[in-house]
């Protein structure tokens, strides 16, 4: 649904040349959530904004179901037509909600209509079916001034559905918002995304955010996508930064002769009592250093940092017992006289399409 190929944007700032996006590669499947996530200055916007082209492309190609905006971009008043049309298909939704403080709740969800020309009593129609589908039809003769930053943004989920969207892509949509709202706003949004057949793309720098409704993500540093995939996919990929962020655990070795291995649990190996097995079958003690669960896209998935005696070489059995179970086991700390480990190969830009 969402391609971008080579994606570049270079800004001019005081006489000197700053790489937002760099050779960016992102492809987002129909129907998914997709997050983009990273820090502040990774270029996360600048992405989003290339992706609908309110920021225009310095080189790359950018298409959405099917169309490649950049080539509409500079062809004439015909292109910038087309590319409206183009754009009126892809709801936009904003960290600060940018709505009219002069026109009513309704009134705003209007606005995108009444720019497409629809007439009086169906745009009326659609605003009012917009604010049943968000939760606020009680809302709709209230102004922005009298609603809760919570309310504003379901308002400023319900404007960016106005054209029928196939794509909606959310610019830090919940970052001002309460823990609570923001587990309201994004259950919002992947009821819409299963109701509706949205493709959802969002950006955020939170991990919860990731966790909560996001099939598949992509980490963004210094304007370059460093790794994507699947969240479980990710999960399963030995040294995937994602993974340590969205699942963070602890904990070092506490002596000499100690082998600390990371666990990844997902599918039906997370409910099967498998370090509890591998202490009995091999007779060993294991230390839990760390440990973190959650459920994503309704599975339970999860890591745990272990500590097994003895040095990497005495561990080579149990490790590979916890790998015959269908776990992801990752070395990642052992002993100085221990034998080397195999490091895993990098990440590509993109773990599977």
């Amino acid at each position: 649904m969402i391609t971008t190929s080579g994606l570049t944007k270079v800004y001019q700032s005081r006489g000197r040349e700053v790489t937002a996006l760099d050779g960016v590669d992102l492809h987002v499947r129909e129907g998914e959530v997709y997050g983009v996530i990273g820090q502040s200055g990774a270029g996360k916007s600048s992405l989003i904004r290339c992706i609908n082209l309110l920021e225009r492309p310095t080189s790359g190609t950018v298409t959405v179901a099917g169309q490649d905006l950049t080539a509409l971009a500079g062809r004439g008043r015909r292109a910038g037509k087309e590319l409206r049309e183009a754009r009126s298909r892809i709801g936009m939704v904003f960290q600060h909600f940018n709505l009219l403080a002069s026109r009513n709740v309704q009134d705003n969800v209007e606005l995108p209509l009444e720019i497409l020309g629809v007439f009086g009593k169906d745009r009326s129609r659609k605003a009012l079916e917009l604010l049943d589908l968000v939760g606020l039809a009680d809302k709709a003769k209230a102004y922005p001034g009298q609603l809760s930053g919570g309310q504003k943004q379901r308002v400023g989920i319900a404007r960016a559905l106005a054209g029928d969207p196939k794509v909606l892509l959310s610019d830090e949509a919940t970052s001002a918002l309460d823990p609570e709202t923001t587990r309201s706003v994004l259950q919002l949004l992947r009821d819409l995304n299963q109701q509706l057949g949205l493709t959802v793309l969002l950006i955020t720098h939170e991990m919860d955010v990731v966790k909560t409704i996001c099939d598949s993500a992509a980490l963004m540093q210094k304007g370059r996508i460093v790794e994507s995939g699947t969240v479980g996919e990710l999960l399963a990929t030995p040294g995937s930064e994602l993974a340590h962020e969205l699942f963070p655990v602890g904990g070092t070795a506490s002596g000499p002769d100690r082998t600390v291995v990371d666990v990844t649990f997902h599918g039906e190996a997370a409910t099967q009592p498998v370090i509890s097995q591998l202490s009995r079958t091999y007779n060993i003690d294991i230390s839990i250093l760390g440990a973190a669960m959650d459920t994503v896209g309704g599975n339970q998935i999860g890591r745990m940092r272990i500590e097994l005696p003895g040095r990497f070489e005495e561990n080579v059995v149990p490790i590979g017992f916890l790998r015959e179970q269908g776990l992801q086991a990752e070395v990642v700390e052992q002993d100085a006289a221990s034998i080397p480990v195999q490091t895993p190969a990098p990440l590509t830009k993109e773990v599977a399409k």
